[in-house]
């Protein structure tokens, strides 16, 4: 295995024998789709994500010093054991421990909860593996001393990227970038970095409202999904229709072009559904649903010539995204015309955050 050793933790001090943080962590919506990894959950194309403010995991961290070696954790989710999760914790503690020697001196209590409905398929990984990663460097800060807080935030994100990749871009910024591409100053493979060139007003607290058309289990991960990608026949322009689009949607941010925004997001949501299709086995994770809502938002947009538009990640849920100045609008059009679609008629409002929040 490859270490990366700017992030090796090597000279640290046990000062405190036990205590505790909370820290939350929202998810987030990829506009320009990663899909396809390689080794060490290093992305195979750029991505570009909101931010999201509501839909956020809270999770506790008790630390105790103990004498023996070895990962040791006990695991609730909202007060209660949940043994299906350990693997999936047991895993991350593995992967960080090259670069977090320090975890194997203490036994941990993990407490986490979310703030969305929990099977309700909004990807959690992203949110809970970012929270869990931001309790874990709060406990480095207090074994290390000689870094700087720049420091500590990378290293968040990149411990983060090796639960899930997709939760290193929830760690800090309101629009972040994850993946090495030559539009993006200081982008990197390691770790998400914060959208740093100025934002036009018109994506000022931008709106999303989550459409939770099947709530179910996907019939295929998103680990699966990606192994796909290896050999996919359309794999190698799929990687350079991301660097471009990214490219594309710098010069949005700063113009303010929100038709070329619609055009860029809609066809990143279908592509990546596409490359689902055409890999080998194919899979279908939209719904006849997910189809119907799109259908209504192309509809409702080009009567109202409101700005509203959709993405999708893995799955059937649509993700509405539009400007705040249209919200009462926008908000109104979905309880009217789409909350049918979703199951139990469910849907959550929400718009753009900033990243983790220290709650200790």
């Amino acid at each position: 295995m490859s270490i990366f050793q700017e992030f090796v933790t090597e000279d640290f001090h046990i000062q405190i024998p036990a205590g505790n943080f909370t820290f939350s962590a929202p998810s987030n919506i990829a506009l320009v789709k990663y899909w396809g990894k390689k080794e060490h959950q290093i992305p195979a194309n750029p991505s570009l994500s909101f931010t999201l403010s509501n839909c956020k995991t809270i999770t506790f961290l008790r630390f105790e010093e103990k004498k023996t070696s070895g990962i040791s954790f006990e695991l609730l989710f909202e007060g209660a054991p949940k043994p299906s999760f350990e693997p999936k914790i047991q895993k991350y503690f593995e992967r960080i421990l090259p670069y977090c020697p320090y975890i194997e001196k203490f036994h941990f209590i993990i407490d986490t909860k979310n703030t969305f409905p929990h099977s309700s398929g909004i990807a959690s990984s992203a949110s809970g593996m970012a929270a869990l990663s931001a309790n874990i460097i709060a406990l480095e800060k207090t074994l290390v001393h000689d870094k700087d807080e720049a420091y500590f935030i990378n290293k968040t994100s990149f411990l983060a990227r090796l639960g899930s990749g997709s939760a290193c871009r929830s760690i800090s910024g309101n629009v972040v970038v994850w993946g090495k591409t030559e539009s993006i100053k200081n982008s990197s493979d390691l770790f998400g970095v914060a959208f740093s060139d100025e934002i036009h007003t018109v994506f000022n607290n931008y709106q999303d409202t989550i459409l939770l058309v099947d709530k179910g289990e996907k019939q295929v991960s998103s680990t699966v999904g990606h192994e796909l990608m290896y050999g996919h026949p359309f794999a190698e322009q799929r990687f350079i229709q991301a660097h471009q689009n990214l490219a594309r949607l710098k010069e949005v941010f700063s113009t303010g072009d929100i038709t070329r925004f619609i055009e860029i997001v809609e066809s990143e949501a279908l592509t990546l559904h596409a490359m689902m299709m055409t890999s080998l086995p194919y899979f279908i994770l939209m719904k006849p649903a997910t189809l119907e809502i799109i259908q209504q938002i192309w509809k409702f947009r080009t009567e109202t010539n409101i700005p509203v538009c959709f993405t999708l990640d893995a799955g059937a849920n649509v993700h509405v995204l539009y400007p705040e100045t249209y919200k009462e609008k926008v908000q109104l059009f979905i309880s009217e015309s789409l909350a049918g679609y979703c199951q139990s008629g469910q849907f959550i409002h929400d718009s753009l955050g900033n990243g983790i929040k220290n709650l200790s």
